[in-house]
């Protein structure tokens, strides 16, 4: 059952699952991009969320994350490397805005899955990145949700006064 109001767990899990969803890709990691030992990795394509700041507002919270497509490419295939890559990251986008997989037909009214995404995306290529020579793409991926900001519902022992 999904629940309405979203957490980053929720937001992060359905993002992972939207890429390790797609056929073409062969490894998602999450987490500092510098962390993962990309010349130990042998499983290409590989998808990378790399989890940028959360803005919070009144009424919701927008993360930031930055998702890598990348793939090993050397000069011949480079311009191939970065059409399969860019597919992807097409895709990841399409799914994110129209995509079934993030709604629930049968859910009960406001337990509906909440995620929304801006209109424009940029994505930015790169080539020879990293020691193993990863050519791919990188785009900032905004997926906001519904947060309520309660003080009701924060676990405070209310009988301690806080202003000195």
């Amino acid at each position: 059952m999904a629940i309405r109001y979203k957490t980053y767990s929720n937001t992060l899990d359905t993002l992972v699952c939207l890429l390790e969803s797609h056929e073409q890709i062969e490894k998602v990691t999450t987490g500092d991009l510098w962390d993962v030992d990309l010349e130990k990795n042998s499983k290409y394509p590989l998808a990378h969320v790399n989890i940028g700041n959360v803005d919070i507002t009144m009424s919701q919270k927008t993360f930031n994350f930055q998702v890598f497509i990348m793939d090993i490419s050397d000069n011949d295939n480079e311009q191939y490397v970065l059409n399969d890559t860019m597919h992807i990251m097409s895709d990841l986008i399409a799914l994110l805005k129209h995509g079934e997989n993030t709604y629930t037909y049968n859910a009960q009214p406001g337990e509906e899955p909440r995620y929304f995404v801006d209109n424009d995306f940029t994505c930015e290529p790169f080539t020879e990145r990293f020691d193993n020579t990863l050519t791919g793409w990188v785009c900032d991926i905004r997926i906001i949700i519904e947060s309520v900001l309660d003080s009701c519902d924060v676990p405070i022992d209310d009988s301690k006064v806080c202003i000195k």
